[in-house]
């Protein structure tokens, strides 16, 4: 399911977009975002459709529409990106997902 880039997405940063509604989208509470990479794999297009059928959804793609971010349906806080949130970490700054990571777990432990 994924592939090697053609251009590897080293120290690159990009802009997202995230369907509003997502779990990540309010983790940022927008939805647009820039984030940094570092990586040299994607999600493989042949397959995407696949791994979108079930229970994954579409969530954030980058400027060139490539996929980006998924979310699981119904999980209280399945997330998974091909971007490194991360890296704020870096800069001194808590990374929002780490904050709704914790936050979920906390409602769950209610």
């Amino acid at each position: 399911m994924l592939t090697p880039l053609t251009c590897a997405l080293v120290e690159a940063v990009d802009s997202i977009q995230l369907v509003e509604g997502s779990l990540i989208a309010g983790a940022y509470e927008k939805s647009e975002i820039h984030e940094g990479y570092r990586c040299r794999y994607g999600v493989n297009p042949q397959f995407e459709q696949a791994l979108l059928k079930q229970q994954l959804k579409a969530v954030g793609h980058d400027s060139t529409g490539d996929l980006r971010a998924v979310e699981l349906k119904g999980h209280p806080f399945f997330v998974a990106t091909l971007f490194q949130p991360e890296r704020a970490a870096l800069k001194g700054t808590l990374p929002p997902l780490v904050r709704a990571l914790i936050e979920a777990c906390a409602r769950q432990q209610s």
